[in-house]
């Protein structure tokens, strides 16, 4: 899940707010690697086998994220791409 930012933002982000919208996206994706990184050692204390179904929740809820609401971009232009997403708001 830790590369996903990374491969949304460079199909998504059109040229002109492709440097902001990647230093947002790292920062935030940095931040969840943080949060991650902190919350495991007090949730494995608390349950390793709870530690896992939470996490593997979190992947669930991701992987339903990505099928659902992110589009595809495989052999697509990116206006076309832009298109597509700018029609969904």
């Amino acid at each position: 899940m830790g590369g996903i930012p990374w491969v949304i933002m460079s199909e998504i982000f059109s040229i002109n707010i492709k440097v902001s919208a990647g230093s947002l996206v790292t920062l935030v994706s940095w931040f969840g690697s943080l949060a991650i990184a902190y919350t495991f050692t007090f949730l494995f204390e608390w349950s390793s086998v709870g530690t896992f179904f939470v996490f593997a929740g979190i992947c669930a809820a991701g992987t339903l994220f990505i099928a659902k609401l992110v589009p595809e971009t495989k052999g697509r232009t990116l206006e076309e791409i832009q298109k597509s997403v700018t029609s969904r708001q």
